[in-house]
């Protein structure tokens, strides 16, 4: 590609490029900022909607974690054991498995969550769904139980506290796996005591990031978005508080 002159203009578009990229990709300062979400919304061929309805249950951001967390775990129903035919780690094996699009009561996976004895999944030793976990799904299927995503324009972190930001995010993604008698790796994140060791001892923050020496975490489920990792390194260095 040439110009008027005769001279090629690819360098400069080069170094533009170069300069946009760059320029666009920064290190957030961590505190009461609004930072840009890297996310693309893939949820499989479903739909992705371009901002996040506050009022909507969105099936990648809200119930898919809490299945792979949850459910989809080695021995009961991922996708290598597939317990009693089920597997509970993606939309349509979710659907496949007892979900009435419009009414929860009528869908047999949201019936033996909210059952209790030997009928209750998920099953002891793994936490029950907190009543939560199971309005939030209870949501979703009366919205239509639908494969649907968002993308965050932004990532508010004014005010990031334990109970309204860290707690959440550890139920949905973690808690499955890391409660009840026992917990994945001995670490019981069920409990603030739990959650405050492994933000101390760095075991946190590490595992979320998938920084190198540290266990890849949500092991059944994808990586936390760069606003959840960005929102539990502001509450580490805020010195973890039960807040």
């Amino acid at each position: 590609m040439k110009n008027k002159s005769g001279n090629s203009i690819l360098p400069a578009l080069l170094i533009f490029s170069l300069f946009y990229f760059y320029s666009c990709k920064h290190d957030p300062e961590l505190s009461g900022i609004i930072i840009p979400v890297d996310t693309t919304g893939n949820n499989n061929g479903g739909t992705t909607e371009s901002t996040c309805n506050k009022d909507t249950v969105y099936f990648v951001q809200a119930v898919l974690p809490m299945f792979q967390s949850s459910c989809a775990l080695s021995g009961c129903h991922d996708a290598i054991t597939h317990k009693e035919g089920l597997r509970l780690d993606s939309y349509s094996g979710i659907i496949s498995g007892g979900i009435n699009g419009s009414n929860p009561t009528n869908s047999k996976i949201y019936r033996v969550m909210v059952s209790s004895g030997e009928e209750q999944m998920p099953p002891s030793p793994v936490a029950s769904m907190t009543s939560t976990q199971l309005s939030t799904i209870s949501k979703w299927i009366s919205q239509g139980a639908k494969n649907n995503s968002c993308i965050e324009s932004g990532c508010d972190t004014t005010n990031v506290k334990y109970s309204t930001h860290i707690k959440p995010l550890i139920q949905t993604n973690c808690q499955g796996c890391h409660s009840g008698a026992t917990p994945g790796g001995g670490i019981n994140l069920a409990t603030y005591a739990g959650v405050k060791a492994i933000a101390d001892n760095g075991k946190f923050f590490g595992s979320i990031s998938q920084l190198s020496g540290y266990k890849t975490m949500p092991q059944n489920g994808n990586k936390l978005t760069d606003c959840q990792i960005t929102t539990v390194k502001i509450w580490i260095n805020q010195g973890s508080p039960e807040n």
